[in-house]
């Protein structure tokens, strides 16, 4: 009996994770600060949306960031104040480590300005990208 307690507090500890890992996935997370650095249309590779640009950070090897990208593609068509840009993780590794990227898919929501106000981990539902999109003022 003894012998089983280590290994039922295993599968609890395991079991915790694995259900706050996947509600955590896709969630959108505001910035509580929005005076941080703001990204360039070079770091981007595209002009900044005239209210909001979504920055969806993936990488090659990652079948989650595809159906992101499908995702985020899709729902920018019918938004003309938005834009989407696509950046590979993989041949930016400056910039992921300067943003702090820990995993793909990561879409980054900015401003206007350019300025990063909140973030996506994992791939959103379309309902938590129609929130952040209208939480960007």
């Amino acid at each position: 009996m003894k012998s089983l307690v280590p290994l039922l507090v295993v599968l609890v500890a395991a079991s915790a994770f694995g259900i706050w890992f996947q509600r955590t996935r896709g969630e959108f997370r505001r910035k509580k600060t929005i005076n941080g650095p703001r990204m360039t249309v070079q770091q981007i590779g595209s002009p900044l949306g005239a209210r909001v640009t979504m920055v969806q950070f993936s990488s090659a090897f990652c079948s989650p960031c595809r159906a992101t990208r499908v995702l985020l593609e899709q729902m920018v068509q019918s938004m003309t104040d938005v834009t989407y840009a696509h950046v590979d993780a993989e041949s930016n590794l400056e910039l992921v480590r300067q943003l702090n990227i820990l995993s793909t898919p990561t879409t980054l929501f900015l401003n206007r300005d350019g300025v990063e106000v909140g973030r996506a981990m994992g791939t959103p539902k379309r309902s938590q990208v129609l929130a952040a999109v209208a939480a960007v003022h």
